[in-house]
This record gives C-alpha cells, structure tokens and sequence, in this order.
C-alpha cells in the first residue's frame, strides 16, 4: 500500500462515493521566540482555512502525553486517542488522509500512530496543504463517530535500551540535522551528540525543494548508502519523534520497514548515565 496520496489524487476520492476522514495535524516545532513573537497557533490556522472537511488534530496534546521522563512528545494514552481519532469520524474500515503544513512531520507522526495501533490504511498528502490547489473551507465539521479501537503493536516501536542495541547490531539512523548529531550546538536538549553507534540521516535529505518525497528509487538509493536495506533492522530516532515519523514513512515508501524510537534524543539525553557520542563518526 503506497502511503503517499498526491493532492490530484485527494480531489477525486473526496469526491468518490468513499471519501476518506481527513486530518489536519498542523504543527511547529517549539523554540524560542523573539519578543513579542507569537508562539505558532495549529489551531488558529486550521481556523482560518484548511482542506474541506478535515478535522484538526493537537499534535502535542492528542499525539503525544505531557513531556517528562520519556521525552518530549511521549506516546499519548491510548485510550484517549482512540477516543480523539473516532471524534474525528477515523474507523477502521475507511481510510485516512493525513496532512500538515508542508513540513511533512506532524502528518507522519499521526500517520505513524494510526498505523502502529492498527489502522489498515492511512496515507499522508505529500506536500502537505501548500501542494493542495482546490478552495479552502473556514467551517469545522461535526463527522460521525468512529469505531477505530487502538491496539498497540508488536513491532515497531524502540525504547532507549532497544535502540541502543540496534545501533550495535543493525541500523540505527539519526533524523536530526546533521550539526546536532554532531553535538555543534544543541537548541533544545541538555547535551549535545547522538547515541552511540547511530548514523547521520537527516530528514530533510528526503524531500525535494517543493517539500514532497523524493522519488521511492532515490530514497531506496540515499537509505542503501546508509547501510538500511530491506531485510536489515532499521530504526529510527529525532529529537522527540516526531520528525523521526517522517523518516519512517520516507523508509516506508522505499520499501524498508523501520522501527521508531518515539522518546529519542529528548529522553535519551535526560539521562547522564546514557553514554553520548560527538563528531561525525558514530561511535
């Protein structure tokens, strides 16, 4: 199943007699702002125009629980996700659309969810909204209720010990630009550098200028030189998995499974006894 639908290819099933739910997961990362910036607002700008009949999706309050001990953007509970996805009218018997902004991470983060807790078909709009052409609705719909019941799955899913170990005896691939898994400079985290034995692979090495996936060969090619090949044990992690999904789904679409470790480098770091590696090198 291809996890990416095109904006051509959203028009015509919207107007299908089995139209997907659709969701708008509109997010950015948080950072420190200038004085007098606003924070940015998902909510406010779904208000002010999305995709006709799509649903707006709080990454950081239905995607994930409250930031502690495992990071950042922790897996939410799941069962008030499964209530959050079946307000939205999700079911498992109808297929999902995902999309964001453009940036791509917050869509694959729920597209991720969705298909780790057992959702049959969800895809992502490569491109995000920018690559949407039709109108733009301000009304917020009222859908049925859904009967999607989350489970969580078997395979998937890394903690730090997991990861740690794949990065010892498969591949474990580093999502975060390439200056912060080198430990150059560390916005966000408490120490800079990534665990040990991970390699280098950041996210935005994945999409073309226009901000959609880069052909599944090229990312097939770029995911081979990387040492990830199908067959191989590959996981993934960011700073607080969240950008990781889109890695993911990037492996995904050039047929390699992979594994997320949704705390990453949020958890990972908030630990002093967890060994941390700097430089180019990975170990």
């Amino acid at each position: 199943m291809n996890a990416l639908i095109t904006a051509s290819e959203l028009v015509s099933d919207l107007a299908g007699p089995h139209p997907p739910v659709l969701l708008d997961v509109r997010w950015q990362l948080t950072v420190a702002k200038a004085a007098g910036e606003p924070p940015f607002d998902g909510r406010a700008e779904y208000a002010a125009g999305h995709i006709p009949g799509a649903v707006f999706v709080d990454l950081d309050r239905e995607l994930a629980s409250a930031p502690g001990a495992h990071g950042r953007h922790p897996l939410p509970d799941l069962a008030e996700f499964g209530a959050v996805m079946r307000r939205a009218g999700v079911s498992s018997g109808r297929r999902v659309v995902v999309y964001d902004g453009g940036q791509g991470w917050a869509a694959a983060r729920a597209w991720w969810l969705l298909r780790w807790t057992g959702h049959p078909d969800v895809r992502v709009l490569d491109g995000g909204l920018p690559a949407w052409e039709g109108a733009l609705s301000v009304e917020e719909p009222t859908p049925e209720e859904g009967d999607f019941r989350p489970e969580a799955g078997a395979e998937g899913l890394l903690d730090a010990a997991a990861a740690a170990a794949l990065a010892r005896s498969g591949v474990l691939l580093d999502a975060r630009a390439a200056e912060r898994y080198r430990g150059d400079v560390e916005p966000i985290d408490r120490v800079g550098g990534h665990i040990p034995g991970a390699v280098s692979a950041p996210t935005n090495e994945n999409v073309g200028a226009d901000g959609r996936f880069l052909p599944a060969e090229e990312l097939r090619a770029r995911f081979n030189a990387l040492g990830a090949y199908d067959g191989a044990k590959v996981g993934v992690y960011c700073g607080s998995g969240v950008s990781a999904a889109h890695e993911v789904l990037a492996l995904a679409v050039a047929g390699i499974p992979a594994a997320l470790y949704v705390g990453s480098w949020s958890e990972w770091s908030s630990d002093p006894a967890r060994p941390v590696a700097v430089g180019p090198d990975p170990q």
